[in-house]
Formats: structure tokens, C-alpha cells, sequence
């Protein structure tokens, strides 16, 4: 169902909007620990250790698109909350043959260089033949991923969260199925894993093409509207380019971080790979918070209520560190337990490595929070460069820290590199945020 997010309470729009997303998003990082869980059970601490050392690599590629396509429809929203129908589909057909011909190049770059890439990171050898499998495969299948980002993009950029959390619940329930039939039945090991993520993402998005042609008629697109028009495609390239962009750089930062954990052993990389995965799974919600107040922000910037979109900040701001001091209990007191659904050997030596991983996470959540809040929401007022240079704070918190943790094979180190790069981007931010706000009415005349 298509939300104005232009009336109403802030607060209670951005609470209703974000919890599906956040239900959503955890289910697809199901995605991933489904896979790890199962490998790690059914494969061996080898095979999870492999899969965990490409997850910089999928965040580099992934994460590129997701940026791209979520940039994209910024404007999407925009037209929406100005209430220009004709133009908001515009803009829909614009993103969807952008992200087409993206997606093609970034299969055959990908595909192509991903074996040198593995290389550089210094991929352990026992490892890097299921590793070098695994990534391959989520490469090939980039199509089905983009397709599911992009409509699903598209559908909460007109207020609708709703309808594509209950597609990934489906479509998380057919990994599972999948996981279990492709690596316990048939044993193809961490092929296995990643076809069933491919697969599950893939019919995702074919749900929501069902749904839009039946459901949304507002997005039933005419003849004239598959033209591309170039006012609309600078648009777009100028605030998804940076969102992919930040995103990369990002990526390139953990790239970093996983390079210098690689060259502390298969043992490290797999403790290091199921806490990022229990971690990820509650930092779903600053994601969530940071797609609400995007697509808030952006319905009202186009409706020219900059009033509001200050309410927004503060609410979400709010919901974030009451959020953030409930997930850093949690995960300090019981994180460490969960290490018992990804190994069953070298349980007591993994699950003191996980522990310290979390802690380290947990006592920055509230910057985490943060960071998602305010690079997402600037962004959905339509600035792409500013959130960009956030980006590139994080990759010299994480370069640093990284490098001299590698220099001093410290594990303790690497995993305060994210924290790092938490901080500095979250400084950055603020101080962008009421730079570009000092001027705006903080009540509607």
C-alpha cells in the first residue's frame, strides 16, 4: 500500500515504516547465515572460513548496486511526494534501464577479475578453491539480486514496506529449503550455498513484478515513458553514482580489514565470520532507520516541508539510541552463545574470538546508528557528494586501524577497525547535517 509520508506524525510514520523493513532485512541476512550455518554444520569450519572470506567482496559488488539503485529512486520518492505522477514513472523506467545495462558490466568486471582479487586479499591456500566457487556463482547471478533491490526500492520509495518484506519472507524460507536440499542432499558444498542465495533472491523480485502488475497501477508504465530523458538519468547518476560509490569505498575499508585477517589463519577468519554474521543480523535495524528516513526525507523535500524533515531526524534519532542500547546489552551478555550455530569444532576457541568481536562492536552501536541515520536521510534530500566524503572518513578509520593491526597481528585490532571508521564518519556527519539544516524553518509557517 503506497504511504504519503508528507502528513501525519513523524514519529509514528517512521516507526510503521521501519519495522517491516527491519523484519525484511533481517530475513535477508538470512540469506547469508542460513548459508554460513549449514556450510559451517554440514561442510566444516574449512568450507565456512571460505565463505566468510568473500563477504567483503559480495559488500563491494552488492553494495555498489545497492547504493545505485537506492540513489536512483530517491527522485522516484521525490515525485512521489510532490504528487507529479507522470514524471515519477519517469523516473522508474529511467532506473530500471540504467540498472540493466550497470548490471551487465558489473557481472563481466566482476566475473573476470575475481580471481586476481582473491589474490590480493591473500586468501588462505586450503581455502581458496571453495572461496574462489563461491563468489563466482553470487557473481553470475548479480541480475537476480538488482532486481529484487530495485523494485523493492522502487515499492518503499512510494511509502510501501509492507509488500516487499513479505516477499523475502518467502523467498528467505526457500533459501532454507534450498540450502538444505543443494548441500545436505545433493552435497555440492559451498556451490550449494550460493545457488540457493541466487535462486531465492531471483524469485524475490519475480514476486514483485507479479505484484506491481497487479497491484500498483501507479506504476504501470505507458510507451512514452521507456524514453530516456537526460535531465532524469543526471538526476539519478548524481545522487546513486555517490551512494554507490560510498558504498564501494566502504567496502574497500573491510576489504582491507579481511585482507589483514587472512593472514591470521582459517580459524580467525571463521570466528571472525560468524560474529560479523550475528552482528549484521541487529544492525539490521540502523539500515532500516536509514531507508526510512531516506524515503521520508525525500517525499518531503519534494513536497517542500523542510520543517518536517527536521521532526524526522530528531524521531529517528531517537528510536535509534533507544535501539542501540537494547542490541549492546544483548549482544554483549549472550552474542558469544549464538557462535554454536555456525562450528562444532574448536567450539571454546572460536567462541572467545566471537566474543571479542562483539564487544568491540557493541559498545559503538550508538555511532552505528547514527551513521546510517544521517548518511541515508542527507541523501534523501537529494545531496549525493557530502554523504560520499562520510564514506571516505570510514576507509581511512578502517585503513588505519587495519594496517597497523596487521603489522602487528593483532586480532583484537582488526576488529576495532569498523568502530574506527564508525566514529569518524558519524562526527563527519553531524556536523554536515546542521551545515545543511542551520537555514531551514524548524516549525511549517
Amino acid at each position: 500500500m503506497e504511504k504519503n509520508m508528507t502528513v501525519g506524525s513523524p514519529m509514528r510514520i517512521i516507526l510503521n515504516f521501519t519495522i517491516p523493513v527491519f523484519i525484511g532485512n533481517v530475513f535477508q541476512q538470512f540469506y547469508s547465515m542460513v548459508d554460513t550455518i549449514i556450510v559451517g554444520q554440514f561442510v566444516g569450519t574449512s568450507a565456512l572460513a571460505a565463505v566468510g572470506s568473500t563477504g567483503t567482496i559480495m559488500f563491494l559488488i552488492i553494495g555498489f548496486l545497492l547504493g545505485l539503485t537506492t540513489g536512483m529512486t530517491v527522485l522516484t520518492a521525490q515525485r512521489f511526494g510532490v504528487g507529479d505522477m507522470n514524471a515519477m514513472r519517469q523516473t522508474v523506467s529511467s532506473a530500471c534501464m540504467l540498472s540493466i545495462i550497470i548490471s551487465i558490466f558489473m557481472t563481466i568486471i566482476s566475473m573476470f577479475g575475481m580471481k586476481s582479487l582473491l589474490h590480493l586479499m591473500n586468501t588462505p591456500a586450503d581455502i581458496f578453491d571453495d572461496a574462489y566457487t563461491y563468489i563466482m556463482i553470487i557473481c553470475a547471478g548479480i541480475f537476480a539480486q538488482v532486481l529484487y533491490m530495485l523494485l523493492s526500492s522502487i515499492l518503499r520509495a512510494l511509502g510501501n514496506s509492507k509488500t516487499p518484506l513479505y516477499f523475502l519472507i518467502l523467498s528467505a524460507l526457500l533459501n532454507i529449503v534450498l540450502d538444505l536440499l543443494l548441500i545436505v542432499v545433493f552435497h555440492l558444498g559451498v556451490a550449494g550455498a550460493a545457488y540457493a542465495t541466487i535462486i531465492s533472491q531471483g524469485v524475490s523480485g519475480l514476486l514483485c513484478i507479479v505484484y506491481i502488475i497487479k497491484k500498483v497501477p501507479l506504476l504501470h508504465l505507458k510507451k512514452d515513458d521507456w524514453k530516456l530523458r537526460g535531465s532524469i538519468v543526471r538526476n539519478q547518476l548524481s545522487i546513486g553514482l555517490p551512494m554507490a560509490f560510498q558504498y564501494s569505498i566502504t567496502a574497500i575499508g573491510t576489504t582491507m580489514v579481511q585482507s589483514a585477517l587472512n593472514g591470521l589463519g582459517s580459524t580467525l577468519v571463521a570466528a571472525f565470520t560468524a560474529a560479523s554474521k550475528i552482528e549484521q543480523v541487529l544492525s539490521q535495524a540502523y539500515v532500516s532507520l536509514g531507508v526510512a528516513i531516506s524515503t521520508f526525507a525525500a517525499q518531503n523535500m519534494g513536497a517542500g516541508k523542510k520543517a518536517r524533515i527536521r521532526k524526522g531526524f530528531a524521531a529517528t534519532t531517537k528510536l535509534g539510541v533507544i535501539y542501540s542500547v537494547f542490541a549492546m546489552i544483548l549482544i554483549m551478555l549472550c552474542g558469544k552463545y549464538m557462535t554454536l550455530l555456525f562450528v562444532t569444532d574448536n567450539v571454546t576457541q572460536i567462541m572467545g574470538s566471537v566474543d571479542i568481536y562483539l564487544k568491540c562492536a557493541g559498545i559503538f552501536f550508538i555511532p552505528l546508528a547514527l551513521v546510517n541515520i544521517y548518511r541515508n536521510g542527507i541523501q534523501g534530500m537529494g545531496y549525493g557528494f557530502l554523504p560520499m566524503l562520510a564514506g571516505v572518513t570510514e576507509l581511512i578509520g578502517r585503513a588505519v586501524v587495519a594496517l597497523i593491526a596487521a603489522a602487528y597481528g593483532s586480532y583484537l585490532g582488526i576488529c576495532l577497525a569498523s568502530p574506527a571508521a564508525w566514529v569518524l564518519a558519524c562526527v563527519f556527519l553531524l556536523v554536515i547535517y546542521f551545515m545543511i539544516v542551520k537555514e531551514y524553518p524548524k516549525e511549517e509557517l
